[in-house]
């Protein structure tokens, strides 16, 4: 487990919209771009292995985003990745740095996000039939089917990381899912976003 003292200074970014991830979830990414695999090289030489994904915004990069460190790595024959980064602790942007490498790079800051080297979170004020009934409503509006016993199984934190990293929300809600400050807070906006989509939100954000 990486510890607070050994979050490094700087971040190689990966800037990709949509994609969002959470402490302890876990994204799978297929990289192709050269800047990108450069990238994967260079992480796999640090001690580290930490990877910041976060989201464009308007021209420019999200001030939040989840650094992961890279725990499943396979190449193939055509000399792509297929990795895995597992979710270690969100992040602040103070200043992207200029420099050699093809990819971006920036300096952040953790120390607002100290919750999330601890152990799972768990939400006290969960009602999963709520939450179980809205999703299957967003689920059928969507045209998709959950894998319901695997649902049913999860525990808090996994369940509802898992819906907010894999529901096909704007980039927008994508990031109100990131930057909420307990998981009880994600669990209600998760369930607006939902609400709001069924009742003919269109295009428009939360935000």
């Amino acid at each position: 487990m990486i510890k607070a003292n050994s979050l490094p200074e700087t971040l190689s970014l990966f800037p990709l919209t949509g994609a969002v991830l959470l402490p302890r979830g876990r994204l799978p990414l297929h990289i192709f771009e050269p800047r990108y695999l450069q990238m994967i090289e260079d992480c796999l030489k640090t001690r580290e292995r930490l990877i910041g994904m976060v989201q464009p915004a308007g021209g420019r990069l999200a001030t939040i985003g989840c650094a992961g460190r890279l725990t499943g790595f396979t190449e193939t024959e055509d000399g792509r990745y297929m990795i895995t980064l597992s979710g270690i602790s969100r992040f602040r942007i103070r200043r992207e740095i200029e420099g050699f490498t093809p990819y971006r790079r920036a300096e952040v800051a953790w120390t607002d996000f100290a919750r999330d080297l601890g152990p799972a979170e768990h939400d006290e004020t969960l009602d999963r039939k709520q939450l179980y009934r809205t999703l299957r409503s967003y689920l059928e509006s969507q045209g998709l089917g959950p894998d319901w016993d695997s649902l049913k199984e999860a525990e808090d934190e996994l369940l509802i990381n898992s819906l907010s990293m894999l529901l096909p929300f704007d980039a927008a809600d994508k990031q109100a899912l990131l930057e909420a400050p307990s998981l009880s807070t994600r669990r209600e906006t998760l369930i607006t976003l939902m609400e709001y989509a069924l009742h003919g939100g269109g295009e428009e954000s939360l935000q």
